[in-house]
């Protein structure tokens, strides 16, 4: 079995894989790039797939090394630099997240000033409010 030091140096290594792949999709996000936001998808997707079963291990060790009262300072040190990459990855995820919920609502808002503009007298609600362009022929009035 690999020393806990070892899998930590692994595990940072992927969070920082990680980091660098939300970098990259926050700026797919902002360009709307969606073929090159699919293909990063896939990386982040086998990133976190390696980060997950690579915890795991790490765990299965820490529980070790705590039983047996053998986390010096190196170690701690380590754990504490994976914790802080893991932070980083947690608020750029924050930060991609509402990257995408603001794209949908300039698209939202778009729709709606499409449909006012293309029909304004067909223009009816859905049961939650939101504009929706009556399917009515030409002619035909409520």
């Amino acid at each position: 079995m690999q020393s806990l030091q070892s899998l930590l140096s692994q595990q940072i290594d992927h969070l920082k894989s990680l980091v660098s792949l939300l970098e990259a999709e926050l700026h797919h996000i902002s360009s709307r790039d969606a073929e090159a936001l699919m293909a990063l998808l896939e990386s982040k997707s086998e990133v976190l797939e390696n980060i997950q079963s690579l915890d795991v291990s790490i765990q299965k060790a820490y529980t070790d090394a705590s039983e047996n009262n053998a986390i010096d300072e190196d170690t701690q040190a380590l754990l504490d630099q994976a914790q802080s990459l893991l932070e980083d990855c947690k608020y750029r995820t924050e930060i991609n997240q509402k990257a995408v919920e603001q794209g949908q609502l300039r698209l939202s808002h778009l729709r709606n000033l499409m449909l006012e503009v293309r029909a304004k007298e067909s223009l009816t609600y859905d049961k939650s409010g939101k504009p929706k362009g009556s399917n009515l022929g030409p002619g035909v009035s409520a």
